[in-house]
């Protein structure tokens, strides 16, 4: 599926599959006309932007002697081409009682009424209906397949809309939508890959920071410890891992656990740097007192 237009290319996809049973040919027929009917001067018609769904109504329509796809001009739109269809009768259709024709009842709505925000502006399937009635026959359709249809009003028309991929893609399932519904879910993985690799990273460098933060700690009470100690007075374990310490100051406790003679594991050299650290905790302590006592 094209990314330069979902909601167009969602629609082309699905004028090209025609039901096989004909009460869903007629539900569909009679739902496009339904929900894209247009009322003029000269009678009902029925208008779409796309030329696959013109084509779509007209060869489901039954009546030879109505004429064909016209191109008529919308003012509001500019440099946009309309396309219409004259209609015998407007009016609603009678509602539809089994599963497959709500379910093209709901094609219909999206063909002529419906759109499919892309991915990069926010996940949005919306469907701007002229009224009440319009919107309180498609919300209960899709009440039908479990799914909760949200409304709003925008320049006085009613808007029925969803939010969220899991509501999206259920909506798109039940209309069968679905080159749509597999372009989204990719999508989808995609994006959540890419938050695996960035929650990973953002680990991995919290943890690069903490330890290079510890590591020049450990730098500087080793230091310390040599001058006022003295490393010749550690037992060889203590010495060796401070040695290791000064010589190895970017080097990870597992990386110089194996430079250890003979190699230790990670716990070992933690608890020898720690052992220095309390050593050095308890030379400072004196200075720490002296430093807070009051002058004599």
């Amino acid at each position: 599926m094209g990314r330069t237009n979902l909601s167009a290319d969602a629609k082309d996809a699905l004028t090209r599959t025609l039901p096989e049973a004909d009460h869903c040919r007629a539900t569909l027929r009679a739902a496009l006309a339904y929900y894209g009917v247009v009322a003029t001067p000269q009678g009902p018609v029925f208008r779409t932007r796309r030329l696959a769904i013109a084509r779509l109504l007209r060869t489901l329509l039954e009546d030879r002697t109505i004429g064909g796809i016209r191109k008529g001009a919308d003012l509001r739109l500019y440099r946009t081409t309309n396309y219409e269809i004259d209609l015998p009768v407007a009016g609603a259709p009678p509602k539809p009682r089994a599963r497959c024709d709500r379910r093209m009842e709901l094609r219909a709505a999206f063909l002529a009424a419906g759109s499919l925000a892309a991915p990069a502006h926010g996940y949005h399937l919306e469907f701007v209906l002229p009224d009440l009635d319009h919107a309180a026959r498609l919300e209960t359709l899709f009440a039908s397949e479990g799914l909760d249809a949200k409304h709003t009003t925008r320049k006085g028309r009613i808007v029925v809309y969803f939010k969220g991929l899991d509501a999206i893609v259920a909506a798109l399932v039940a209309i069968g939508a679905h080159s749509a519904v597999l372009y989204l879910e990719d999508v989808r993985a995609m994006k959540e890959t890419k938050n695996r690799i960035h929650r990973l990273v953002n680990t991995e460098t919290a943890n690069v920071v903490r330890a290079a933060s510890a590591a020049a700690a450990q730098r500087d009470a080793i230091t310390f410890l040599a001058d006022a100690y003295g490393l010749r007075n550690l037992s060889p374990p203590l010495r060796e891992a401070a040695h290791l310490r000064l010589a190895h100051p970017d080097e990870t406790l597992a990386e110089l656990g194996r430079r250890a003679q003979p190699p230790v594991g990670k716990a070992t050299i933690n608890g020898r740097i720690a052992a220095l650290l309390r050593l050095v905790k308890r030379l400072r302590e004196p200075e720490q007192k002296g430093a807070s006592r009051p002058p004599g």
